[in-house]
């Protein structure tokens, strides 16, 4: 009776030592795969390859963020397996002043940056003196300087591209008041400025389209479509993780490209 109840003991044990190990495995035995993202497009999109993932047997969870400070905390310190929602100029800085170590592993789409109305209904409208906001992290300001300066309201000093400032804008005619403001929050303040640029995912929220709405958007060969891509991140060693690499697999298919461009219409565009 002893050497029974010895025998079912052990088997209890390794069951459960083998249930211990499944990692990211669900209790149905799948795999689970955890992504932070903004609300849109990013999650929109994480949603079409949700369910592109499930007729694989993988179960992706989308957490949604606000900000753009978080979701890479949260991928640092291991709270999530990825997140989908910055450009790799973005990502640079972020590891550069925070000391953390993460890393792109696939370019999904750019999300063109438009020049929207105000209190001033056009560009040709605006008045000496105008205020136009732009966002206040290096990164997407100098993607909205660039695009000031494609719009002819501002020329900025030679070679500075996506290192731009404020301080680096040689000539401005109009003396305009360029208003520094945290990036999702210029949508709201767009009743207080004659103009402003706001960036893809932030005008979407707000149900603008650069394609139809924008005075004026990023042309498809400018320094911000070649470089401002929106990727897929994670922390460095988990490139290879199976769960990470079913979704570059998904995010970069015909079906997910097919779903980008009918549901914006040229607000987001691919570049896989």
């Amino acid at each position: 009776m002893k050497k029974v109840l010895s025998v079912l003991l052990i088997a209890v044990l390794a069951l459960g030592l083998f249930a211990a190990c499944g990692g990211n495995d669900d209790t149905e035995g799948g795999l689970t795969i955890k992504v932070g993202a903004s609300p849109a497009p990013h999650a929109e999109i994480l949603e079409e390859a949700k369910t592109l993932l499930a007729e694989e047997g993988i179960t992706l969870e989308i957490v949604e963020f606000q900000d753009y400070v978080l979701p890479n905390e949260a991928v640092q310190s291991g709270e999530l397996d990825a997140n989908y929602f910055q450009h790799g100029p973005y990502l640079e800085q972020f590891n550069e002043e925070n000391g953390t170590d993460l890393v792109s592993v696939a370019k999904i789409h750019y999300e063109p940056y438009g020049i929207y109305a105000g209190k001033t209904a056009s560009i040709e409208e605006l008045k000496d003196g105008a205020q136009i906001a732009v966002p206040n992290d290096a990164t997407n300001e100098a993607r909205a300087l660039l695009l000031l300066e494609q719009g002819g309201l501002i020329k900025l000093k030679e070679g500075v591209g996506i290192g731009a400032t404020v301080l680096d804008i040689e000539e401005n005619p109009k003396d305009l008041e360029i208003v520094e403001l945290e990036a999702a929050l210029i949508p709201r303040s767009l009743q207080d400025v004659d103009l402003a640029v706001i960036n893809g995912n932030y005008a979407i929220e707000a149900g603008l389209n650069a394609a139809t709405d924008a005075l004026a958007t990023e042309s498809a060969d400018s320094v911000g479509a070649d470089t401002f891509a929106n990727i897929l991140c994670v922390k460095a060693g988990n490139e290879n993780n199976e769960g990470v690499q079913a979704l570059i697999k998904v995010l970069t298919s015909d079906e997910i490209k097919d779903f980008i461009n009918s549901t914006y219409e040229g607000a987001v565009v691919p570049v896989f």
